[in-house]
């Protein structure tokens, strides 16, 4: 492929060519869930969207040359009231064991059922406590952090161009809900790298006594430990650009005396749900596996490559409004797709040129969803194209997979098919469409076509989703 791969790039502002610092070892950090709750609808985003760039990345630089880490964040507060909520019963190191183990296996499901592929590495926070103190030990020792009652602060002021990825001056920063104001912090903009933890609190051993993390120390030292002190992309949601971006490039600059942290920033648009932020409050809070198992959404359930594919009808960077009518305008598109057993796809298959164009452009899924769409109507007329379609439509992790039917079944279709084939040469016709109309009446669709070698017609079969 000769299209130059182009990325957008939040710490600079537009989109330019991507030069890998190793193309041989490429590699991306996205933040992932913090397990306290099932993922909705809104943390499904970031997960497909860099799962297609990921998809890329092994496509142009090979699947042996891309590390992908992708983190669990198992440490936090929101989770040791979560589990002080559902598991009281329990001495509370089990009882956020048992939400945090629930809470990760469920979203592992649901990522899977989107068609997901699993990142190269999946770090979690609590293995990587002894990183986390390292760092904060160098900022320390290099005048970026103090203590402060009990706690370590980041020093915001020590560093001259503190807020380059958000373009917010420290003196233009408000202090409120992002951004507490305490009395033992030198500056409002401080934030914890370090906290006590109580008795009924989760905690470890440190140089400024039992405690644990803040949460930006957290993907510092994740992506620090398997990706080295500055690595490619880093990827994320919008809302998290500050303050969590910000102070991870903040610790991790600061910490390794580089001049950054990632080389590029990506961050997908916000969710709304039927044109209205999601709320629990507003009743239109919706998680992956409501879509997926109940009828929570439009009153029935949604398959995951039809979520799937609603999202990549919209730039990653735009707004989207998931909604109904947006699902239902992807489960028609998908269903216009043939089919595929990937087993079946021939090694070495080239996405089409134009597809791969389209995503090599800042992963513009929308001109690669209209051209893919084009190349499964030719394909379902030329079948020689089916493997053109089933490559480029696997750049998208959208890929039709044929429904299994037993032996028996398939030995009957085809036996049917070929009698339609042998009606249709006689001129048929009538006792033809009988048996294409019984077919389709089992959910068995048929597709004709021609054999481009000799001109005859040639029907495939498949069972409808």
């Amino acid at each position: 492929m000769s299209a130059t791969l182009k990325l957008y790039n939040t710490l600079i502002r537009e989109k330019s060519a991507f030069q890998p610092i190793d193309a041989d070892n490429v590699r991306m950090y996205v933040c992932g869930p913090t397990v306290y709750d099932f993922a909705h609808i809104g943390n499904a985003r970031p997960v497909i969207v860099f799962d297609v760039l990921f998809r890329l990345l092994n496509h142009v630089y090979g699947a042996a040359h891309v590390t992908y880490a992708r983190n669990i964040t198992d440490v936090d507060d929101k989770i040791n009231a979560r589990a002080l909520r559902d598991f009281p019963h329990l001495p509370l190191n089990d009882a956020i064991h048992a939400v945090t183990e629930k809470t990760a296996q469920q979203f592992h499901a649901d990522v899977a059922a989107l068609g997901c592929l699993e990142p190269t590495i999946e770090p979690r926070a609590t293995d990587n406590i002894a990183q986390m103190i390292e760092i904060i030990e160098k900022l320390i020792a290099r005048g970026h952090a103090y203590v402060a009652e009990g706690e370590v602060l980041f020093d915001t002021k020590s560093m001259t161009d503190y807020g380059q990825l958000s373009k917010r001056p420290l003196d233009e920063q408000q202090a409120g809900a992002r951004v507490a104001v305490d009395a033992h912090k030198k500056n409002p903009g401080d934030f914890v790298l370090w906290k006590l933890s109580s008795n009924n609190e989760p905690g470890w051993e440190s140089p400024w006594g039992r405690g644990r993390p803040g949460w930006h120390i957290e993907c510092s030292a994740m992506s620090g430990r398997y990706l080295g002190e500055v690595f490619d992309i880093h990827g994320g949601g919008l809302d998290l650009i500050f303050p969590h971006h910000e102070n991870e490039i903040a610790q991790s600059r600061c910490a390794h005396g580089t001049q950054v942290m990632a080389n590029v920033w990506m961050h997908n648009g916000f969710v709304q749900v039927e044109g209205r932020k999601m709320s629990k409050s507003d009743g239109n809070f919706i998680t992956i596996n409501q879509l997926l198992e109940t009828d929570t959404f439009g009153g029935r359930t949604w398959p995951g490559e039809v979520l799937r594919l609603a999202m990549l009808m919209t730039h990653y960077r735009e707004p989207i409004d998931f909604s109904i009518k947006r699902l239902e305008e992807a489960e028609r598109l998908l269903a216009k797709w043939p089919a595929v057993d990937p087993s079946e796809i021939p090694a070495g298959t080239e996405a089409c040129p134009i597809v791969f164009e389209a995503l090599a452009d800042d992963l513009n899924t929308v001109a690669a969803v209209q051209r893919i769409h084009a190349l499964a109507q030719e394909a379902n007329a030329d079948r020689t194209l089916l493997p053109m379609f089933a490559a480029s439509a696997a750049l998208l992790g959208v890929l039709p997979k044929k429904t299994e039917v037993d032996e028996a079944l398939a030995d009957a279709v085809d036996a049917l098919v070929q009698m339609r084939l042998e009606m249709l040469k006689a001129r048929n016709f009538a006792e033809a469409d009988k048996i294409r109309d019984e077919l389709s009446a089992k959910g068995i669709q048929l597709k004709d076509g021609k054999d481009q070698a000799t001109g005859e017609r040639v029907t495939t079969w498949e069972v409808k989703r």
